[in-house]
């Protein structure tokens, strides 16, 4: 939230094409990073078997469709439009803030800091690496919001919710989710980010990557079965 005021504040007084030079070093760094986690799969078929399998899935439920009617909702009970001199030009800041709401959403909930981070403040209390999570986060909203406006500051309602969720079914996880588990999970996170980078912040390509999300389940899950089958 504080890094999408600065954000907002002062971001609008850095020329255009700083503000796109900003987010492009902001995509390079999300890609080297995803590729980071991507290294850490022990198995590059479960990643892939999880991507596809949790795409078809994403699309049948057309979660990113609900991700964009849910900025949509957010924009115009918290942000709503102004009549504007401009044809279209309404069209396109709702367009910047659903782009803006659905990236920041993403890239603030995707990764394994997220996971470790809340499972270890549901059951210990301890929220030092949630803490961590927020200082990155925020310097990452202050560029976000700089070049995609507001609808970043509303993806505190997704991480509130995505983190807050996971907290309280910590002592589940934890139960649950082994560390091979977590190393399938992480790489599918990674392939994650780096379509982010390439689709939103880069703009080499559209991708609906919202869709992907259920590859984070169908991850560990995959990992299960296969343990599974070679205890038999």
């Amino acid at each position: 939230m504080v890094g999408g005021i600065i954000g907002l504040l002062f971001g609008s007084r850095l020329p255009e094409r700083m503000r796109n030079t900003i987010t492009a070093g902001l995509g390079l760094f999300t890609a080297v990073i995803g590729i980071q986690m991507f290294l850490k799969t022990e198995n590059a078929l479960i990643v892939l078997g999880s991507l596809l399998l949790g795409g078809l899935l994403g699309e049948w439920w057309r979660l990113e469709d609900g991700l964009r009617e849910l900025g949509t909702w957010l924009e115009k009970h918290f942000f709503p439009k102004k009549d504007s001199a401009i044809p279209g030009d309404e069209n396109n800041k709702n367009i910047r803030f659903i782009r803006g709401f659905m990236t920041a959403s993403l890239v603030f909930c995707v990764g394994p800091v997220t996971i470790l981070g809340s499972i270890q403040d549901g059951l210990t209390g301890d929220y030092s690496l949630l803490v961590i999570k927020s200082v990155l986060d925020g310097f990452a909203a202050i560029a976000f919001a700089s070049s995609m406006g507001i609808g970043v500051l509303f993806s505190i309602v997704i991480v509130l919710v995505y983190q807050g969720s996971l907290s309280l079914l910590a002592s589940q996880v934890q139960s649950i989710v082994t560390t091979p588990m977590m190393n399938e999970m992480t790489a599918v996170g990674g392939v994650l980010l780096l379509g982010i980078a390439i689709s939103s912040l880069l703009e080499i390509k559209p991708i609906r990557i919202g869709n992907f999300l259920p590859s984070l389940i169908i991850a560990p899950f995959f990992v299960a079965v296969i343990t599974f089958f070679k205890g038999l």
